[in-house]
C-alpha cells in the first residue's frame, strides 16, 4: 500500500498562496463578438480625428469690413415719390392727353398741352435747376432737372429775367411766360409740358396732385 500524503491543515492552505490563474482566458460567447466589433471601429474613427485635427488646425476668426453702399440707380418708367405742382395757375385744362412714341423717333406726343393765356406767367412744377433756356427749332423751351432724375420741359415760352443754365429755382417761382402757340395744339395759346427721366418720356399728369377738392368723410358718430 502506497502512503497517503498527510493532512493538510487550514493555516498551511491559507500560506500557500492563491491558486494559479490559468493562462488563457475562457472564449467569448458569440453575442458579445459584436459589440467588441463596434469598440474597436469607435476607437479607430477617433484616431483618424485626432489625426485629420493635428494636420488641420482651425483657421482663426476674421472680421468682414462691410462692402460699400451701392446707390441704385432710378428705373425709367416706374413712378417717382416727387410729386409736381401744375405749371399754370389757376389749374388749366388739358386740351391734349400724354401719347408716347411707339419708339424713341416714332410718332407720338411726348406731353400734354394746357389751356393758358397769351403771356400767362409759367411756374417751375418743383425745385430745381436750369438746364436749358432758350430757342430750340425757332421757339422759345425751359428745362428744369428736379431729384430723383426727373427733367421738365416747357413751352413755348420767353425765359424770365435770371433764368439760365445753372441757376436754381423753387417750387412755383415763375420761370417765364407764354409766348405762342404749341404746334399741335387746339387753341391759339397753349402750353407743352413734358416730363421725363433719362431718354424716356413720361405722362405728366402721373406727378400732379389728384383732380378736384379734397373731401373729408364723416366719421360714423358725426352721422348720427
Amino acid at each position: 500500500m502506497s502512503a497517503e500524503p498527510p493532512p493538510t491543515s487550514p493555516a498551511a492552505a491559507c500560506s500557500a498562496g492563491p491558486a494559479a490563474v490559468p493562462a488563457v482566458l475562457p472564449a467569448a460567447p458569440p453575442w458579445a463578438a459584436p459589440a467588441r466589433r463596434r469598440i474597436v471601429a469607435a476607437a479607430v474613427a477617433l484616431a483618424l480625428l485626432g489625426t485629420l485635427v493635428t494636420a488641420h488646425p482651425a483657421a482663426p476668426a476674421t472680421t468682414s469690413e462691410p462692402g460699400p453702399v451701392v446707390e441704385q440707380e432710378p428705373v425709367a418708367g416706374v413712378e417717382s415719390a416727387i410729386v409736381l405742382d401744375w405749371p399754370l395757375a389757376p389749374r388749366p385744362e388739358v386740351l391734349r392727353p400724354f401719347d408716347p412714341p411707339p419708339s424713341p423717333y416714332g410718332p407720338g406726343h411726348r406731353g400734354v398741352d394746357l389751356a393758358a393765356g397769351p403771356g400767362q406767367q409759367v411756374l417751375a412744377a418743383a425745385d430745381g435747376e436750369v438746364v436749358h433756356a432758350g430757342d430750340v427749332a425757332g421757339r422759345g423751351v425751359v428745362s428744369v432737372q428736379h431729384a430723383g432724375g426727373l427733367r421738365t420741359t416747357y413751352e413755348p415760352v420767353t425765359p424770365a429775367a435770371g433764368i439760365e443754365p445753372g441757376a436754381a429755382v423753387t417750387r412755383r417761382q415763375p420761370i417765364g411766360t407764354i409766348a405762342g402757340r404749341h404746334a399741335g395744339c387746339p387753341a391759339a395759346s397753349c402750353l407743352h409740358w413734358g416730363v421725363r427721366r433719362g431718354e424716356d418720356y413720361l405722362d405728366p399728369l402721373e406727378f400732379v396732385p389728384p383732380v378736384g377738392p379734397l373731401r373729408l368723410k364723416p366719421w360714423p358718430a358725426d352721422e348720427e
